[in-house]
């Protein structure tokens, strides 16, 4: 018997169809994020995985929504899709088989039924962004879409019963991981219309919207890039608080998170003109090498 099929028995999930339903959104979270896939099976308890990949499979089928089209098809898709998971929740059941996963693990895990409510209620923040005016925009994006977003898996990672503490640690965490997606992936943004820097901070720094649309590799624009990536290492520092509110068993997955994002931050500031014509990802043998350490620390918990 594999790993997979393992879990799946210590998550409780028998019936045969169910399985398969949870064995292919594994698939799919494996294709659009496989070193999410990859680090829940190493890292976390058996038992949590097949409910951590239905979270991940839900999210990411309800950013595939919120990501394709027309808006105005994006808008109408989003909402059939509201009512659907909505209704079900609602129901207790579902023949649909993308969604028999998530209600399952919402049976197993009830904290994540109001998460995923939170989440599908934040839709609307992405799908109306045009841009930041100022930081309190920023913060209000991060407190209306980004955080609901990031506690429909983090819930399964968290404490038992009240999660206040935990969910205020999380709240630190995103605003610096999303600063740093926002930072990294400028350019794939820029070319889909979106800016994603407050127009209050561009005028601090003396750069334009053009200057960063035409790529221009100024001191200006490079002194607002670092100092974009110094703030969200500065939050990502301090969510680092996150990894003690967990329990034991789930702490190797959280400071992978954590140490994903740091590596990630630093590929970006090694050669921050290339963040304005492409995205920077960790390096290799460094994940490596924290999937690794993490890999150890799991299997010494397990015992």
């Amino acid at each position: 018997m594999g790993r997979w099929e393992r879990a799946l028995d210590a998550a409780g999930v028998r019936e045969a169809g169910l399985r398969a339903d949870y064995g292919r959104q594994r698939e799919q979270v494996a294709r659009y994020k496989r070193e999410v896939a990859l680090a829940a099976d190493l890292l976390l308890p058996a038992r949590t995985v097949p409910h951590v990949i239905a979270a991940a499979a839900f999210m990411h089928r309800t950013d595939t929504l919120l990501d394709s089209g027309p808006l105005a098809e994006r808008r109408a898709a989003s909402a059939r899709w509201q009512r659907l998971v909505t209704d079900s929740l609602a129901a207790g059941r579902t023949d649909d088989p993308e969604l028999r996963p998530l209600l399952n693990s919402v049976a197993a895990h009830p904290v994540l039924r109001d998460r995923v409510l939170d989440f599908l209620a934040a839709t609307g923040a992405d799908l109306d962004f045009t841009g930041f005016a100022t930081e309190e925009d920023h913060q209000a994006y991060i407190d209306g879409y980004s955080l609901p977003g990031f506690m429909v898996v983090a819930a399964l990672l968290g404490p038992d019963g009240d999660q206040g503490d935990y969910r205020a640690a999380c709240r630190t965490f995103i605003d610096g991981s999303q600063r740093l997606d926002f930072v990294n992936d400028l350019a794939e943004d820029l070319a889909e219309g979106r800016l994603t820097i407050p127009e209050q901070t561009l005028r601090e720094h003396g750069v334009t919207r053009a200057d960063l649309e035409q790529a221009r590799d100024l001191p200006a624009v490079r002194a607002l890039l670092a100092a974009l990536l110094d703030r969200a290492d500065r939050s990502l520092a301090e969510g680092r608080a996150v990894i003690d509110r967990v329990p034991p068993a789930h702490r190797p997955m959280v400071r992978c998170i954590v140490g994903v994002e740091e590596l990630t931050s630093a590929a970006a500031r090694a050669d921050l003109g290339a963040l304005l014509r492409r995205s920077a990802g960790p390096a290799k043998p460094a994940a490596l090498r924290l999937l690794a350490r993490e890999y150890l620390r799991a299997r010494r918990l397990r015992g």
